[in-house]
């Protein structure tokens, strides 16, 4: 018996040691397994989120490379998982605990909007689908407003009027140069971004805008009616002695046939001096400027533009146009971005005495770039420079014969001081030339 129980044991400790080697070797092998399938399934969402990140980031710079063919790339990874994690957040707790209705739509819109907002670029704006299209209907000849130029005085914080359109509702309502936007149906506007302003005063012909302005620190309440305006920006006559005058309000697609036509028709009748104002004029089209710098200016450069990487881009004028009159050119605290780009070729050239004061200062360029799903975002993407290699950026352009207006006589009188000291100066150049 103990032969066979002693045989009996010995086998029973041994399936004991073999059934907790099994058992030692399960544990290990369902661990093992178990990391890898920890790793597997880690990998594919990590492959999930940098597909997802390469295929988003593969798209963006496709649509922005089709945009610009030379563009750099620099992914600061704004849109990751982190961000798309805290905007569902954001969205389950607006679901669960927000007490109203809201618009995914609008939502949507506004974290556009933020983007652009974080630029901190006071050029920089987001246009809906339906916002771009209005933008580039005013942008084609016509628009309802009240027909006034529109600038932002940083030093006031405020938007101020910089110009009236002749005949327009502005006109019409003794709107004057200089005037500070205070009010709009009630809202102050101080802070307020320019293109936000604008958008205030714009609307649908025949409906009326109040408008509270300070002018010479008196405050003055009026109603304009809005109206189509027509965006005529270039308007000439033939002053005493012959002498051609050109004024530029803007600077829009059609402006530059408008004045090669005005150009080409005060030569016609016997023009013997050019003057072209530009007061008031805030700027718009960089094609459309160097295109009437190609009327005026001999063989070389008008401007060139820089981004950020240092990429030059030239635009040049072969000479075969030069404007053989004496010139003079009328600017003031309203002249910016491209009138500036004109006038700082002619100075810089020497084509031309520049009369009025010190102009606004603008030297960058915005783009606005269209999006695939109908949408676009304007913002600043360069520096300009004139001919010398001269950024005017916030210094302006000093004229060469300062002269102030004499606000009372032009607005009483009809008198235009600044005029005729551009008329005196022709004048001179015909006494200088004989």
């Amino acid at each position: 018996m103990e032969e066979n129980l002693e045989e009996q044991i010995v086998p029973v400790e041994e399936n004991n040691k073999k059934k907790k080697k099994e058992k030692d070797t399960h544990f290990l092998v369902g661990f093992l397994s178990g990391m890898l399938v920890t790793l597997v399934i880690a990998g594919a969402i990590w492959g999930f989120f940098n597909g997802y990140k390469y295929i988003r980031n593969y798209k963006a710079i496709k649509e922005v490379e089709a945009m610009d063919a030379t563009v750099v790339t620099g992914n600061r990874e704004l849109v990751n998982q982190k961000l798309i994690t805290k905007l569902g957040t954001m969205e389950s707790v607006a679901d669960r605990y927000f007490y109203d209705d809201y618009s995914t739509d609008d939502i949507e819109e506004a974290i556009y909007q933020g983007f652009v907002d974080g630029l901190h670029d006071k050029y920089a704006k987001y246009y809906s689908t339906e916002e771009l299209k209005k933008l580039q209907e005013d942008s084609g000849g016509y628009y309802c407003g009240i027909g006034a130029y529109v600038s932002y005085d940083e030093d006031l914080d405020y938007c101020v009027i910089a110009g009236t359109m002749d005949g327009a509702p502005a006109e019409e309502a003794g709107l004057r140069e200089g005037d500070i936007i205070y009010m709009l149906d009630g809202v102050d506007t101080q802070g307020m971004e320019l293109s936000d302003v604008v958008a205030m005063i714009k609307g649908d012909e025949g409906t009326v805008v109040h408008m509270s302005l300070v002018r010479d620190s008196e405050l003055i309440e009026v109603d304009v009616k809005r109206a189509k305006v027509d965006t005529i920006s270039v308007s000439h006559e033939m002053l005493e002695d012959n002498i051609g005058y050109i004024a530029i309000s803007e600077f829009d697609g059609n402006t530059a046939d408008q004045f090669t036509e005005a150009l080409a028709l005060l030569k016609n009748d016997g023009a013997r001096g050019i003057i072209i104002d530009l007061r008031g004029n805030l700027g718009g089209n960089l094609d459309a400027v160097c295109q009437m710098c190609r009327d005026i200016l001999p063989e070389g450069l008008i401007v060139y533009t820089e981004d950020k990487y240092g990429r030059r881009q030239e635009y040049t004028c072969d000479g075969s146009n030069e404007l053989e009159l004496p010139l003079a050119v009328l600017v003031n605290a309203y002249s910016a971005s491209a009138s500036e780009i004109m006038t700082g070729a002619i100075k810089d050239y020497g084509k031309g005495t520049i009369i009025g004061t010190k102009t606004y200062g603008k030297g960058i360029v915005q783009k606005v770039i269209s999006l695939s799903d109908g949408s676009a975002f304007k913002l600043t993407v360069s520096r300009y420079f004139t001919p010398s290699g001269v950024c005017i950026h916030g210094e302006g352009i000093d004229p060469d014969i300062e002269v102030e207006l004499d606000v009372d006589a032009y607005y009483d009188k009809g008198e235009d001081n600044q005029l005729q000291a551009a008329i005196d100066e022709i004048h001179r150049k015909w006494e200088t030339a004989k």
